[in-house]
């Protein structure tokens, strides 16, 4: 993102329209208004779809092939970790995970890998083994509830937490693995029992903690509370080395907001899932915060490459099995493309002054960038613009007889019509 500022405002062109100079900028961009990101250093992403998001009831738990596939494709949006999965589960997600392990240890791949566990040896060991096998890294997310409406149903005591969180660190620091202890439902806990867990696990020598909002429970304001609260209770500690993560959940709707605001307050590393799979209503869609994070300019992500984004969707609708809505931010259908005259208009006049325009006239987002384009479609709504574009793209001739033929045959239906429906029209005729 290239920033201008002219007479005490601010002003920005994005990479594809670089051309335009101080003098002439294209949009004023409110969101940078004042604004300075208090995230200095490079954001890590750690992405769920192959843990947390095969927990929704609807998706179904893919072949290995395909889970191969995505975390190439995670390797090649680099993406900095991956949760592969819960090997302590059944026989075929162990072997998936140690497929996957594999795969990243032979083929060099960047991507950090962990696996979800309870804290108990029964989940934590597979884990181990996997890692010892192949050789490498596996960090265990070995995870816990932290609220009170937890403890109360589980029975737990305080100590009882206290002696999970020693027990499980000190088997994976003793095992030569990494751990990363994640407290479930953390933005509905106490904040001396999170102290004390969070504490334990990092004098044990856990090198990671992670933030659960659980069931996307938290505001961006309580987000930024949370995170504020842990990040200094570490640096009091002696623990700022410890990498602070934040995982969240959309049941409100607001995991992409809760995921900035972490950021703002000092997590370190953010958890999504492609689209945004996951129990109940999904986690923080991972794809949704590439866009973000790069569109804001964020250190490591302003000139990353992501026009493979829309395979990583694609993929992942594939093969899970759940459709991608069709107004679904950037990777809908719909998300680039219009039938409505006024829109249309306005697109075209903007691709003949220059190709790019088009690309921002009626879009807060580049398709471009992310490996879409703009579509104008005829429907009810659409004005002769529409259907002089469309019988362009047909090689059809957009004589006023034609135009105004396709335009009637438009009005009188209630939908946008299929490219096949227009070209019929003549097709018939002649």
């Amino acid at each position: 993102m290239v920033v201008f500022t002219r007479n005490e405002k601010i002003f920005y062109a994005l990479p594809l329209v670089n051309h335009m100079d101080s003098d002439d900028p294209l949009i004023y961009d409110w969101n940078l208004v004042n604004f300075k990101t208090n995230h200095t250093t490079k954001i890590m992403l750690d992405d769920e779809s192959l843990r947390d998001g095969l927990q929704s009831p609807s998706t179904i738990d893919p072949p290995l092939e395909k889970k191969l596939r995505l975390v190439r494709l995670m390797e090649q949006l680099k993406i900095d970790g991956a949760d592969i999965g819960f090997p302590g589960s059944t026989k075929k997600m162990y072997h998936d995970v140690l497929a996957i392990c594999e795969l990243i240890r032979d083929e060099g791949f960047k991507l950090f890998p962990n696996c979800a566990a309870r804290t108990v040896e029964a989940d934590i060991k597979p884990v181990i083994e996997i890692s010892h096998k192949v050789g490498i890294p596996v960090e265990v997310a070995a995870f816990l509830g932290s609220s009170p409406i937890r403890m109360k149903v589980e029975g737990w005591s305080k100590e009882k937490l206290l002696e999970l969180t020693k027990n499980a660190t000190r088997l994976c620091i003793d095992n030569n693995v990494p751990i990363m202890f994640v407290t479930e439902d953390t933005t509905r806990a106490d904040p001396e029992i999170l102290k004390e867990v969070y504490l334990t696990a990092a004098d044990e020598g856990a090198q990671a903690i992670c933030l659960s909002d659980t069931v996307g429970h938290a505001t961006p304001h309580g987000t930024y509370q949370l995170v504020s609260f842990i990040k200094n209770m570490l640096k009091e500690a002696g623990h700022e080395k410890v990498r602070v993560d934040w995982h969240g959940h959309r049941d409100r709707g607001l995991s992409i907001p809760n995921a900035l605001m972490a950021i703002e307050a000092g997590a370190d590393r953010i958890h999504g899932t492609g689209l945004g799979i996951g129990e109940r209503c999904g986690n923080t869609p991972m794809d949704i915060l590439l866009v973000n994070l790069k569109l804001m300019g964020y250190p490591g992500f302003k000139d990353r490459d992501l026009s493979m984004l829309s395979e990583y969707t694609e993929l992942v609708s594939e093969m899970v099995g759940i459709d991608i809505p069709p107004n679904y931010p950037v990777m809908g259908k719909d998300a680039f493309r219009t039938a409505t005259g006024v829109h249309a208009a306005a697109i075209m006049k903007a691709q003949a002054k220059n190709a790019h325009w088009g690309d921002v006239v009626y879009s807060g987002v580049p398709a471009r960038e992310f490996g879409k384009e703009q579509i104008i479609d005829i429907g009810p709504l659409s004005g002769l613009s529409n259907v002089k574009y469309v019988l362009n793209q047909l090689q059809i001739e957009p004589s006023d007889e034609n135009c105004q033929k396709v335009l009637q045959y438009a009005k009188d239906n209630a939908r946008v019509l299929s490219k096949e429906e227009v070209e019929a029209l003549f097709i018939t005729a002649q």
